[in-house]
């Protein structure tokens, strides 16, 4: 039995896959979602997006609420795929929802960030395949920059679909910090920059108290983040898939107190 006892921030349904991979492993945890998901309303821009795909040497999928809203409004307007069409995830779930649809899809099999996606051979091979590629993102509301940047110096026109937005569900005050006092929990997990602007909000005035707890992360950026909130050991999980989480969990001792 692990000694860590972790609460787990991400989306009800994304924490609930995550408290099962841990409990098999021997790890409590203790889910209070941080992130909820809230589809945006649907525009003759989506669907005219989604209803021309063919305009596109890729798709990028940045998330699991991404690929199944974009699924979803795939089947609700009939829309038509071309099935040499390469699709592409950051990571393994993500790529799972969309593969079950019947869609050609890659991900890195190393590293859950952006920079691995860029590296994909098949990417590259796509962007090559035209002499005015045309790439595809779909993701949520205000995501970051830094994927669209880098396709554009590599001669790409990148086109945006946001499909949701992610808000902080409505907890009376003190919930974070009572339920990590009375299930004794001694790590946080968050999965994104946002997942940890929320954590931060929500402690409010017991924020200095829970930054002392280790603080799992999904990346270097978010680890900067969350040191610049004055969070006291940030650990680093190089990926935020529930693999990279448990590697971070074994490198790391659980805290003695």
């Amino acid at each position: 039995m692990s000694g860590w006892r972790l609460l787990l921030t991400r989306p009800a349904q994304e924490s609930a896959a995550l408290a099962a991979a841990l409990a098999q492993q021997g790890i409590y945890s203790s889910s209070l979602p941080l992130l909820a998901i809230e589809a945006l309303a649907e525009t003759a821009e989506q669907r005219s997006v989604l209803l021309d795909l063919k305009r596109y040497c890729a798709v990028i999928v940045v998330s699991k609420p991404a690929a199944r809203l974009a699924i979803a409004l795939l089947g609700r307007h009939q829309a038509i795929v071309p099935a040499e069409q390469p699709w592409f995830s950051v990571g393994s779930a993500t790529a799972s929802i969309l593969r079950e649809q019947g869609l050609l899809v890659f991900y890195p099999a190393q590293g859950d960030d952006s920079e691995a996606l860029l590296a994909l051979p098949q990417l590259q091979q796509a962007l090559a395949a035209t002499a005015t590629p045309r790439v595809l993102i779909l993701r949520g509301e205000g995501g970051r920059e830094l994927l669209a940047e880098r396709l554009r110096s590599l001669g790409a026109q990148v086109d945006y679909l946001p499909l949701y937005r992610r808000v902080l569900p409505d907890y009376p005050p003190a919930t974070l910090y009572q339920r990590v006092v009375a299930e004794q929990l001694n790590g946080l997990v968050v999965s994104s920059g946002q997942g940890l602007m929320h954590l931060s909000q929500l402690a409010g005035e017991s924020w200095p108290a829970l930054a002392k707890l280790p603080l799992f992360v999904p990346s270097p950026r978010v680890a900067e983040m969350a040191r610049a909130a004055a969070a006291q050991c940030v650990v680093d999980c190089r990926g935020a898939s529930a693999a990279a989480l448990l590697a971070a969990l074994h490198r790391q001792p659980a805290p003695d107190f």
